[in-house]
């Protein structure tokens, strides 16, 4: 099951257009959830409040309708289930992601997931989530370049990464551009060897190698670029259909950290973006 969050925003309605293509190419069913106040939710007629509760509840309808008809337009005959939750919005989205497969947001919003801000709910919820979490934005004013974009840092953790792009790429038809950021300097502020790029080129092939062997229709794209890892990965962001980063992991690759680099991405990346959990079952 893929599980997107909804509030009655146009970022929201974007999450479930995303969130409906990928669960219809994936063969899973769609839930759409929207949260709601807990006191609204259970307000009986005649309690103090029932008023504003009926019409809160009645909005929460709205949002939910408006969500199930973007993904009917997006993906006709998908399965697709809708649910208002009580209570607080990310608590109710790491509940909800410990059985789904996927855990789609929007970028911002307003309405039932109050304060949907990447500082608050999509932040706290994409470090917590039992299952990989994409974030997605409004759409940009030009059509993506067909290309997934993922941050390679040679680490163990990193494999699931470069997993879930190369899948991601396959799946929709997508190139794949690799990409790896490195320091010229070493820690004494020397700078490296003209052979030492060479040496990370080479070290970033061998990263992708076994995933392209496994998805030899992907057109892979390497790129190693003398930049701080965020800001390589933004602008590499620019008019991608996906960028892919993970939750943390230690460099083999001249120590790039996705803990720190993801969270940056949260807020600057320019596309939508998928945070792949460390470990399977990893909090």
């Amino acid at each position: 099951m893929i599980v997107v969050g909804v509030d009655g925003s146009r970022a929201g309605l974007e999450a479930v257009g995303w969130a409906a293509r990928e669960a219809a190419l994936r063969g899973r069913t769609l839930l759409v959830v929207h949260a709601m106040p807990a006191w609204a939710h259970a307000a009986v007629p005649g309690e103090r409040y029932a008023g504003v509760a009926e019409w809160m509840r009645d909005g929460a309808a709205t949002v939910l309708a408006a969500a199930v008809e973007r993904a009917a337009q997006e993906a006709p005959g998908l399965d697709v289930e809708r649910r208002a939750v009580p209570g607080d919005a990310r608590a109710a989205l790491l509940e909800l992601s410990a059985g789904a497969g996927l855990l789609v947001m929007g970028s911002h919003g307003m309405g039932g997931f109050r304060g949907l801000l990447l500082g608050s709910v999509a932040a706290g919820v994409t470090g917590r989530a039992a299952c990989d979490v994409v974030i997605v934005r409004e759409p940009p004013a030009t059509a993506p370049r067909g290309e997934v974009v993922v941050g390679v840092d040679g680490s163990e953790a990193g494999q699931r990464v470069l997993a879930y792009a190369f899948e991601h790429a396959d799946r929709h038809g997508l190139a794949l551009r690799a990409v790896h950021a490195w320091n010229r300097l070493d820690l004494d502020g020397v700078l490296a060897s003209a052979s030492a790029e060479e040496d990370e080129l080479r070290l970033l092939k061998e990263a992708v190698a076994g995933y392209r062997d496994r998805h030899p229709d992907v057109r892979v794209v390497w790129e190693v670029v003398h930049d701080h890892p965020a800001q390589a990965l933004r602008n590499a962001s620019g008019g991608a259909d996906l960028l892919v980063v993970g939750t943390h992991g230690q460099s083999a690759l001249t120590g790039l950290i996705l803990g720190s680099v993801s969270q940056a991405m949260l807020h600057y990346a320019t596309c939508p973006l998928a945070v792949v959990r460390n470990a399977p079952g990893a909090r």
